[in-house]
């Protein structure tokens, strides 16, 4: 790890001297002249005295009782009172328009006027105190005509969890030919109170984040946005949606403020602490240099957000081992629009194809071949893409990550540079079906970013300035200044190794949605909830024996309910002395804590009360797969058909990929087996118990782990049995274990008559190799199954359970396999195919020891596999809901 250090250090100095001759290009010329937009309303609501004041940075706002947008006898807005914040509880100089407020117990409403058209509405808050009214008690709503912006919006939480004063919230909404709109403000209940600082209404150029009604000419996707997930789909973005400015980011750069924007007084954030902390060289650079906007109308951005980016560094190699990675938190249960901006203006980009990088919006595929040069016709020209992606309802959460991943491309053929670039993104929210756009509140210990005034915003035009007149006319002291800082770089990166080789310092912290709690010592504070004993009993009723649902080695499982009883749950309550123990508990914890996969369980908590160690799940009303397989006495459940097995088999295989590839640190579940796999209500199977898992870290060279032999006899890998040395491999045997079960209904270890045992893998094989596999079908599927989809999923099958690891698949292709199987079985079933199966008419379906002849589809080479399963690159972030559609 020191030596990898030490390299990074001299490829950080290199990369930084590199970039010095940037300081001959030329400076940027006049800018392009700005939008002005045909409304720009600026209101200083609850303000006293002259009828216009001005901003900090010069912008008159008028004062809103004398204007004719706030008439006093529309409802109550007579009731309203004009308040100041109390300064004396923030010495620090308040500007407007967050010196005074609009406040009311009562509904109150504006009455804008504007011209018809796509605007900008930004509502303006100060959580500071108000004389005889209480912070905590401004809860209330917002709506903009059928819109709803904000629902019981608790100001005081937001402003705690945001750690931000001053704040605002930014929206896009159209105002049809009336020409009016109307903002009304309405306390939750009779002992709130509802509030607003300031107010703006600004134009926006037509169609800047809404879908032309006619497609551009060459427009490549018709009318509407690229769909993530969903292939040759595309979402409209119409007058009639309302969107919500989540995050817009200057990528790389620093805040720029509204006055510097291109006429409509748009805030670009720092990208803050949303860059993912476990990069190693993530370079910010910044050029002063011309902007060509070809592609681009001028008012799409500031030219200073083109004019820096975040990109990987020089070593090629080193870039293909981690992706630049950004997580936002957002709210779950809404589609958002991604305006991703880029623009090249490296050197050694000169050409289509120099750099070609993949694109991944939530871990699924947005651009398999991002070409920035390709798409903007040249350098120094700036180009954006957009997307739509949903981020589904999350039942135990009201904020999760939407990722926006960079990959260099790992195909060196296919690129000239193996490098990305971004230089600016936006985020907004969609209204759902009902018009809202309003999320819950945080939870009070979170620290999300929001739209606040970033607090360099006043020094940014000036420091802007002195750095041009300053970096211009001193390249050499600026040569000198470059080595000494290098010369600190280096040292840094030598002298903050501990003695066991790793470095102690991180690059970048992150803090976002984070916890402050802590749940236990060791155990991970983000997710986890800590239940006490007492309501884990209140929950099963003490321990009822009638709520016992599942009985194992390590304890019994009951049936519970949380929250006022609204919640099932299941309650895994581990005996002490028990296979599992207290390294299990704690593994199980720290595993699934860190995990959020719809084909992994969720962990909804614990309790370590004495020698009780106690795991809460969500509730799988279904059972365990093998019930449904061949379940003993009361257990057996009415037997699944092909598809359900099919689509359960595909999302193990799901779960499995995500741990083995998209999380940061190879996960090897270890005890795979269909007592594991539990179904919920909608038959989504999940992947369970992560007590024997493995965690293989990045650090070291070994693509396995040296570890005691555990599992379960059955699904026990032998390779893995025999040396000892776990991989991924020995999760892909497991499941074609139960691949073997899905298909004969038969257990992992057969008990014959004679009183042995019978591998159930072994039997596949030999029956494999006789073409007598028909014959261990599970009678309730034999007739159902088409013949081209068992014979792809025997395939896959035989292929996962050889005794060389080196010769299984990795998960990915299992995956795509399994898919393809499912593909060929719903053909077959448009076409109404019903054929019974048998091996004797597939001559070329055996494997000659395990691999595939000739004639037969690989699932993948032996050479393959271990290139994909040994080499985590950015594969290893593609989770499975990504289709690979040339490797089909």
């Amino acid at each position: 790890m020191a030596s990898f250090e030490i390299e990074h250090a001299y490829a950080t100095i290199l990369f930084t001297l590199f970039y010095l001759q940037f300081l001959s290009l030329p400076i940027a010329g006049d800018s392009p002249p700005a939008y002005i937009p045909t409304d720009d309303i600026a209101l200083d609501c609850g303000s006293y005295g002259a009828s216009i004041v001005y901003g900090g940075n010069g912008r008159p706002w008028a004062n809103d009782f004398t204007t004719k947008f706030f008439p006093s006898n529309y409802h109550h807005n007579s009731k309203s009172v004009s308040v100041a914040a109390e300064e004396k509880q923030f010495p620090s100089a308040i500007e407007v328009p967050y010196i005074n407020a609009r406040l009311s117990r009562f509904q109150f409403t504006y009455l804008i006027t504007v011209s018809p058209g796509q605007k900008f509405v930004r509502l303006h808050f100060n959580s500071a105190p108000f004389s005889n009214f209480q912070p905590h008690k401004a809860v209330f709503s917002v709506t903009a005509g059928l819109y709803t912006l904000l629902r019981d919006f608790n100001v005081d939480v937001h402003a705690d969890a945001s750690g931000a004063t001053e704040f605002f919230r930014e929206y896009c909404v159209y105002v049809d030919e009336k020409g009016v709109l109307d903002l009304t403000f309405t306390p939750t209940d009779q002992d709130s109170y509802a509030f607003i600082s300031g107010i703006e209404i600004v134009s926006m150029p037509t169609n800047l984040y809404y879908t032309p009604p006619e497609p551009e000419p060459n427009d490549e996707g018709g009318r509407g946005l690229k769909l993530i997930g969903h292939n040759n789909q595309f979402f409209p973005i119409e007058n009639y949606t309302s969107l919500e400015t989540v995050y817009r980011m200057n990528i790389g750069g620093r805040a720029i403020a509204p006055e510097e924007d291109t006429g409509m007084f748009r805030t670009w954030s720092e990208e803050s602490n949303l860059l993912d902390a476990y990069i190693y060289n993530a370079q910010p650079f910044s050029l002063s240099m011309h902007i060509n906007y070809t592609k681009t109308p001028p008012y799409t951005a500031p030219e200073d957000l083109y004019r820096t980016a975040r990109s990987m560094g020089p070593n090629s190699t080193l870039n293909k081992s981690y992706n630049l990675t950004w997580e936002y938190p957002v709210h779950p249960g809404f589609f958002y629009m991604l305006r991703l901006h880029f623009c090249e203006f490296e050197p050694e980009i000169t050409d289509r194809n120099d750099r070609v990088f993949l694109i991944y919006i939530g871990d699924m595929i947005a651009e398999q071949s991002a070409d920035v040069f390709r798409w903007a016709g040249g350098k120094y020209n700036p180009i954006h893409r957009d997307y739509v992606v949903n981020v589904p309802i999350s039942k135990h959460e009201n904020r999760v990550n939407l990722s926006v991943k960079l990959q260099a491309n790992p195909k060196d053929f296919l690129t000239r540079f193996t490098n990305v670039i971004m230089n600016g993104i936006e985020i907004f929210k969609l209204n759902d079906s009902s018009g809202n756009l309003a999320g819950q509140n945080p939870d009070i210990h979170l620290n999300t970013p929001t739209q606040s005034l970033p607090p360099s915003i006043s020094q940014s035009k000036n420091s802007k300035s002195k750095a041009v007149i300053i970096i211009v006319p001193t390249v050499g002291g600026g040569v000198v200044a470059l080595l000494a800082l290098s010369v600190f770089v280096f040292r840094t990166f030598t002298n903050k190794s501990s003695s066991d080789g790793t470095s102690k310092r991180a690059l970048y912290s992150i803090s976002t949605n984070k916890s402050s709690k802590s749940c236990s010592t060791n155990i991970p504070s983000d997710t986890c909830h800590y239940f006490s004993l007492r309501q884990i009993k209140a929950a099963t009723k003490d321990f009822a024996d009638a709520l016992i649902i599942g009985v194992g080695g390590f304890g019994n499982v009951y049936k519970g309910y949380i929250g006022n009883a609204a919640t099932q749950v299941a309650i895994k309550r581990l005996k002490p002395g028990s296979r599992q123990g207290e390294k299990e508990f704690k593994t199980e914890i720290e595993m699934l804590s860190q995990l959020r996969h719809v084909h992994l369980v969720s962990l909804i908590g614990y309790c370590n009360d004495g020698i009780e160690m106690i795991l809460v799940y969500d509730y799988m009303s279904r059972g365990t797969l093998k019930n449904h397989l061949y379940g003993d006495g009361d257990e057996q459940q009415q037997p699944l058909t092909w598809e359900q097995r099919l689509q359960i088999c595909i999302g193990v295989a799901k779960g499995l990929h995500y741990l083995h590839t998209g999380v940061k640190h190879t996960i090897i579940h270890r005890d795979i087996k269909s007592t594991n796999i539990l179904l919920d209500e909608k038959w989504v199977a999940k992947v369970s118990d992560f007590g024997l898992s493995k965690a293989r870290l990045e650090s070291t060279s070994k693509a396995h782990v040296s570890t005691v032999v555990k599992g379960s006899f059955g699904y026990l890998d032998p390779e893995y049995y025999r040396l000892q040395k776990l991989t991924e491999k020995s999760d892909v045997y497991s499941f074609g274990v139960v691949l073997c079960e899905v298909l004969c209904a038969r257990p992992a270890l057969i008990h014959t008559e004679d009183e042995t045992s019978l591998l159930l893998a072994e039997l596949v094989r030999r029956c494999y190799r006789e073409k007598t596999v028909d014959q261990i079908i599970d009678s309730n599927i034999k007739n159902e199954i088409a013949p081209e989809c068992f014979r792809k999923f025997i395939q896959i099958t035989v292929s996962c359970i050889q005794d060389n690891g080196n010769k299984r698949p990795s998960m990915k292709d299992v995956l795509q396999g399994l898919e393809f199987a499912s593909q060929l079985q719903e053909s077959s079933k448009k076409l109404g195919i019903v054929e019974l199966i048998c091996l004797e008419n597939y001559d070329g379906l055996l494997f000659e020891e395990g691999i595939s002849s000739n004639k037969t589809e690989v699932v993948t080479s032996s050479n393959e596999s271990s290139s994909i399963s040994h080499n985590k690159g950015m594969s290893g972030a593609v989770f499975s809901e990504i289709k690979d559609l040339q490797a089909r």
